[in-house]
């Protein structure tokens, strides 16, 4: 009765610990994969291995380490995607993974969004720890030459939305404006359309910078979007629409031209606007 007991608590200690990373996993899953329904599909895989198998976590492993290790097992051991391509921009994205090089991509998702070591990232993918180092390293020199775009910015803050500005500008890419309401980040995409929309959740008058993209995504399909916002899991809700690339307050350089990149990279496939 005792040792029941112990199993139940533990396997309610370890159900409470996959969920409070699967959040991440479920950002980490679309980043790869550019498509919320692919990317979920591949992250539901891996939990259900875990929930039916605790011990391929893996011994002597953080629970996120194992699970995402897990998660890779999943994803490299699948011919196609576990979800057809539920949209263009998902597509795209796997058609560009297929002509980056192997584990690349995800080694630096790995180290720049989600804070793994080269020693973690290594476990995860099977490689040393200099490997995963050099894979990041190649990565980045891969997504840097992504296509360049016209990017639409919708921030509150002036310190803020300049340094976003900057950084945008920095890639080689046009900034078409800064929006610091609902109402001006819907005319202003109206107005000049973006190839990509970097947008705040919290903005000037109270409004939602989410409700803002919602209104331009009615008129514009499939348009990338980044959020940049201090409550990431405001936005991990698995309902639509969900961000497939969600940058945390206070963010780095590295993780906004990193994703300004990717998300321009899985649009490429079709002629950006003039």
């Amino acid at each position: 009765m005792q040792t029941d007991q112990a199993d139940a608590l533990s396997a309610q200690a370890l159900s409470a610990a996959v969920a409070a990373e699967l959040p991440y996993l479920r950002r980490y899953a679309r980043a790869l994969t550019g498509s919320q329904a692919s990317g979920d599909n591949y992250a539901a895989a891996a939990i259900e291995a875990v929930l039916a198998d605790p011990s391929v976590l893996g011994k002597g492993e953080a629970v996120k380490t194992g699970l995402f290790t897990v998660f890779h097992l999943v994803w490299q051991g699948s011919d196609s995607p576990v979800h057809e391509p539920d949209t263009r921009l998902s597509a795209a994205a796997q058609g560009h993974l297929s002509r980056l090089t192997p584990n690349a991509r995800e080694a630096l998702l790995l180290h720049m969004f989600e804070g793994f070591s080269f020693e973690q990232i290594g476990v995860i993918l099977g490689v040393s720890a200099s490997e995963s180092e050099a894979l990041t390293d190649t990565a980045l020199g891969e997504v840097a030459q992504s296509v360049l775009g016209r990017v639409m910015i919708i921030e509150d803050e002036a310190i803020i939305a300049l340094d976003l500005s900057a950084i945008v500008e920095s890639l080689g890419h046009h900034v078409t404006g800064i929006a610091r309401t609902r109402d001006e980040a819907v005319a202003l995409a109206q107005s000049d359309r973006p190839d990509l929309i970097l947008a705040d959740i919290q903005l000037a008058d109270n409004s939602s910078g989410v409700d803002a993209v919602s209104d331009i995504l009615a008129g514009f399909t499939d348009l990338p979007v980044i959020f940049i916002t201090a409550f990431p899991e405001r936005l991990l809700t698995g309902q639509r629409p969900e961000p497939a690339f969600l940058i945390n307050k206070p963010y780095s350089e590295e993780q906004v031209r990193l994703s300004i990149s990717q998300a321009l990279f899985f649009a490429s496939t079709e002629p950006l606007a003039g």
